[in-house]
């Protein structure tokens, strides 16, 4: 499947959020694209570089979204809102004229449902504490709170961990193996 790219200094999963300001004419022509062919577009973390810059180097795994809502913001700029669909692996990337990044993806397989096991019962409790912030209330994100998966997708989003970490825990696979790292990483928060 060939898509526009956005590279982004945040990470977005598989039903999670995230809103974007659209200034550059790159991703205002990739937005009205996608609107009148009704598709989306894939979020990729930055590696290194800017969002704004024309040469950045981001990671091979990155999320397909779609444009959930759009409208005009305070500030006279674009303002959409994207959710994750599904996780995909860019097999081959190059750059347009006019710098839009376009790449070539492979779905990656989609992980398991699987219930959260009593041992991680306070990841859970730590996700509910961060949907209470305004900001991430009003993305009007749904989480299901049993399952391992969004549990683990929507902490990596949220919690204050570095990319590459962040990076780290979208890459796997293994639900259960997101909130064993996930568990660590909060035990060392605590600990700071």
């Amino acid at each position: 499947m060939n898509v526009p790219l956005f590279p982004l200094n945040s990470i977005v999963l598989p039903g999670g959020r995230i809103p974007l300001q659209l200034f550059e004419p790159r991703y205002i022509d990739m937005l009205s694209r996608c609107m009148r062919e009704d598709r989306g577009f894939v979020v990729v973390l930055l590696r290194d570089g800017a969002e704004t810059a024309s040469e950045a180097a981001f990671y091979d795994v990155g999320t397909y979204v779609r444009i959930i809502d759009f409208q005009q913001l305070d500030n006279g700029l674009l303002g959409i809102t994207v959710e994750g669909e599904r996780k995909v692996s860019v097999v081959r990337s190059w750059q347009q004229d006019d710098g839009l990044n376009l790449g070539d993806v492979e779905c990656l397989i989609a992980e398991a449902e699987s219930p959260v096991p009593e041992r991680y019962h306070e990841l859970p409790s730590v996700l509910r504490a961060l949907f209470r912030h305004p900001v991430v209330g009003d993305l009007g994100m749904e989480v299901d709170y049993e399952d391992a998966r969004d549990v683990g997708w929507r902490l990596t989003e949220l919690l204050p961990l570095d990319k590459q970490e962040k990076q780290r825990l979208a890459e796997l696979q293994d639900p259960l193996e997101r909130l064993d790292r996930l568990l660590e990483l909060l035990e060392a928060l605590e600990q700071n």
